[in-house]
């Protein structure tokens, strides 16, 4: 008996929406469509409304965010042009290994259609080159979003090689790190400075097992009291 009148009251709830509840649900849907619409359209001007004429930030050729840096350009089809952290905001570090050399990561950033850079390129006797703005977005993570909130770092060596990682490599690139993570309030800790086999969805392993990630963190701390 109850089993009945529950199906009884089953079928006229569903016969009043076949009525009027239906033609409710469309207005309503068509009203979560447009809100759902009209707010992505507003993400979309947050992020592009630096490109309107007279808005862009000034840009001088070889202006440098890092000033112990040298400025060698990467090739336009590797990054994208932002206005970081206007639109994007940046509360990441990316620790990369080049598995190659300085001379070969800076050429193949360099070429159009190697499709990937990093803002910054360390040697390992501790020079650094900036080769994209931190204002923009690097194609160096292999994750959209990754990308869009974070600065690349890149060093020279082999992930099987803990020799190519040298003290003056480790020096200058904490205290690039330690100037990064200054700017942009970053907290020095391993959440928010990662290795590139620490983003989701990628294929990489840098910077490897012989990465000290103790010595790093302490030494991009010191850096960052200095």
């Amino acid at each position: 008996m109850g089993t009945k009148e529950t199906a009884g009251a089953r079928r006229s709830a569903g016969a009043k929406a076949e009525h009027g509840v239906s033609r409710r649900g469309l207005l309503i849907g068509a009203a979560v469509t447009a809100v759902g619409t009209a707010a992505l359209a507003r993400e979309k001007l947050e992020h592009a409304w630096w490109r309107l004429p007279g808005v862009e930030k000034p840009r001088k050729p070889g202006e440098l965010d890092y000033a112990r840096a040298q400025w060698t350009a990467a090739s336009p089809a590797n990054w994208r042009r932002a206005d970081r952290p206007a639109d994007y905001v940046i509360d990441r570090v990316v620790i990369h290994v080049t598995q190659g050399s300085f001379r070969g990561a800076v050429r193949v950033f360099q070429d159009p259609g190697h499709g990937a850079a990093a803002h910054y390129v360390v040697r390992k006797d501790g020079h650094v080159t900036q080769m994209i703005r931190e204002l923009d977005v690097a194609f160096h993570a292999g994750n959209k979003s990754y990308n869009e909130r974070s600065v690349g770092i890149e060093h020279e060596g082999f992930v099987d090689r803990p020799q190519d990682f040298t003290a003056a490599m480790y020096e200058a690139s904490a205290r690039l790190s330690a100037a990064v993570c200054g700017r942009y309030r970053i907290p020095v800790d391993r959440t928010h400075i990662i290795g590139h086999v620490e983003v989701p969805g990628t294929d990489h392993t840098d910077p490897g097992p012989h990465w000290d990630w103790d010595r790093y963190i302490e030494l991009v701390r010191a850096a960052g009291a200095r």
